[in-house]
């Protein structure tokens, strides 16, 4: 399992999933070694990767953002001396 799913996390639209999993895990060894988790598997770890492309995505939004200000303040100190 996902070490990241334990406990507290910010992964709210995959709860569901993550729920889900666990219940299946709880069937038995048996239910799990033949495959009986492996779509609600692969559907949680399509859920934490769109999670994380949106994630990046804004981090990458909010760089650029950041870079924009401080070439601005820059720019601002270069036409001041």
């Amino acid at each position: 399992m996902h070490p990241h799913l334990v406990g507290d996390s910010k992964l709210q639209h995959c709860a569901h999933l993550i729920q889900a999993l666990n219940e299946c895990h709880a069937k038995g060894v048996w239910h799990k070694i033949t495959g009986g988790c492996n779509g609600i598997k692969h559907d949680l770890n399509m859920c934490l990767r769109q999670e994380r492309v949106e994630r990046t995505a804004n981090h990458i939004r909010e760089s650029r953002e950041n870079r924009k200000k401080t070439e601005q303040i820059w720019k601002q100190i270069d036409d001041e001396s």
